[in-house]
């Protein structure tokens, strides 16, 4: 809009412009020429700050010497113990978004997974406020987390989809020959009409609600997840299984499934990978069990003095089988058998001893020929799956979608996958240093959200003030130093009683 002639010959200092704004533009500020730019052989002006506005006709100078207003003033007490922590443990996934987006969206997505961890269950509009009272906002500056902004960042996140799933191949790619992966998926409630995710699962039709399905692969070796894929609510596990794997390029490795993701479902990818194992357990009702005579165990377990095994080739289809008895939990699920058919007064004999011989079992498949210890082994440590899932939805509340068309869930859920990782990270690290023995997760992300830092006089960062025991979780986990405490001078000796 074009300013008034009028206001253009009002006296004002030189090399200034006068700018319109406001509603109705009928306000106007004064700036001074900062230089000039020099662009095609043509002489573009570059403005400045701004020394003062025109009010009632008459140029009015900006008064240096009264204080700002305190809505204009920088932040000067921030978050700092669990954003500085989870950049160390985190950098490496930065470098890792740099191989597949442009600098200036690797931190977005950068910053929006930390602020994620360190704030369980903030919402999109909410992020901005945390990363500005956050010391983000001092180690990543001038990053735009606007609730639209956001909003239009993560849609734009989830249509460039093939980056994400670069992201994850490049992941996949590291994985080593001798490390388990464990897949397992989750659902969340997703209500949306929007988008195509949001259905009926066989679990949701119970409740009423509609979900969304998310698959994770998970290195037990390296304890943190590998890749995620989110599926419609109502898709079969057989289906997406097939999909997950081979989406993501999951080449080498030992994948240990459950009953729902058989290896019936991707026999061929497979088999054009000899360096990818599955391991898959087998329902009781298998033809395999009475073909191959897998409950005559033939030996009991090394280290183990109450579990039989047997082991035995599969020939028609090239693979093995491992077959498990705990005596322990036969006889617990024997009880619960019992306390169940008195209860509904159907016992029967002959369907005792049918179930007697089910009863604390376990049957793998697998590709892979090895020792009968490594697999029972890699079974029992497949719980650490269910810890993922439990963590992906309580400790970071990420157990309802709240966006709605397609492109933002996929863009919300690649942010909260590494949410997902950097969590993890957390778990480790608390558990390496033992921290976990005395604090749960909770209590020691708690205790580091206090641990904030103001700015003083000087213009640098102090920490508050906080307990000793404080002070020494965060010792222990390297953020600050250890000082040596000057020992105390002696006191006088003690008077010798005569």
């Amino acid at each position: 809009m074009a300013i008034p002639e009028e206001i253009l010959k009002i006296s004002r200092p030189k090399n200034t412009i006068v700018q319109a704004y406001g509603k109705d533009n009928n306000k106007y500020v004064v700036r001074q020429r900062s230089g000039y730019l020099y662009k095609n052989g043509k002489s573009i002006p570059i403005n400045g700050s701004t020394i003062g506005h025109i009010i009632n006709g008459v140029y009015v100078p900006i008064n240096d010497n009264e204080p700002v207003r305190i809505s204009m003033s920088s932040i000067e007490f921030k978050e700092w113990a669990n954003i500085v922590l989870c950049n160390n443990l985190f950098s490496s996934i930065l470098s890792e978004l740099k191989q597949v987006y442009c600098e200036k969206d690797a931190i977005t997505i950068y910053c929006i997974s930390i602020i994620r961890v360190c704030n369980p269950g903030i919402k999109d509009y909410e992020l901005k406020e945390a990363y500005l009272t956050s010391f983000l906002s001092e180690i990543f500056p001038d990053i735009a987390l606007s609730k639209n902004t956001v909003s239009t960042f993560l849609s734009n996140l989830g249509k460039s989809c093939t980056r994400i799933t670069e992201f994850m191949k490049n992941r996949t790619k590291n994985v080593k020959l001798d490390h388990h992966l464990l897949i397992d998926g989750t659902l969340k409630s997703n209500e949306s009409e929007v988008n195509t995710f949001s259905d009926y699962s066989r679990k949701a039709k119970t409740k009423g609600t509609k979900d969304i399905s998310v698959l994770f692969a998970f290195d037990l070796e390296e304890m943190e997840p590998i890749c995620s894929k989110c599926f419609p609510g109502n898709m079969l596990d057989s289906i997406s299984y097939e999909e997950f794997i081979v989406e993501n390029g999951i080449e080498k490795g030992i994948i240990i499934g459950d009953k729902g993701f058989p290896f019936s479902s991707s026999k061929e990818y497979f088999d054009q990978h000899p360096f990818l194992y599955y391991l898959n357990p087998i329902k009781r009702n298998s033809k395999l069990i009475n073909k191959y005579n897998l409950y005559d165990y033939t030996g009991i377990l090394s280290g183990f003095d109450d579990i039989t095994y047997k082991k035995e080739k599969c020939i028609d289809e090239n693979k093995w089988l491992y077959s498990f008895r705990d005596a322990n939990l036969a006889s617990m699920e024997e009880k619960d058998w019992l306390k169940y058919t008195k209860k509904n007064g159907n016992y029967k004999l002959e369907t005792l001893r049918k179930k007697q011989k089910q009863f604390g079992t376990v049957i793998f498949e697998s590709n892979l020929e090895t020792s009968p210890e490594v697999i029972y082994n890699a079974y029992k440590n497949r719980w650490e799956i269910d810890i993922v899932m439990r963590f992906y939805k309580s400790a970071c509340e990420f157990d309802e979608t709240r966006v709605h068309d397609d492109y933002s869930v996929m863009g919300t859920e690649f942010c909260d996958f590494l949410s997902t990782i950097l969590t993890y990270r957390l778990i480790n690290k608390f558990n390496k240093i033992s921290l976990s023995q005395k604090y749960t997760y909770k209590s020691i992300m708690k205790i580091l959200e206090k641990a904030k830092k103001v700015k003083t006089e000087k213009n640098d960062w102090k920490l508050v003030k906080m307990n000793p025991s404080q002070i020494e979780i965060l010792k222990n986990l390297e953020l600050i130093e250890y000082t040596d405490i000057p020992k105390k001078k002696p006191g006088r000796p003690k008077k010798s009683i005569q």
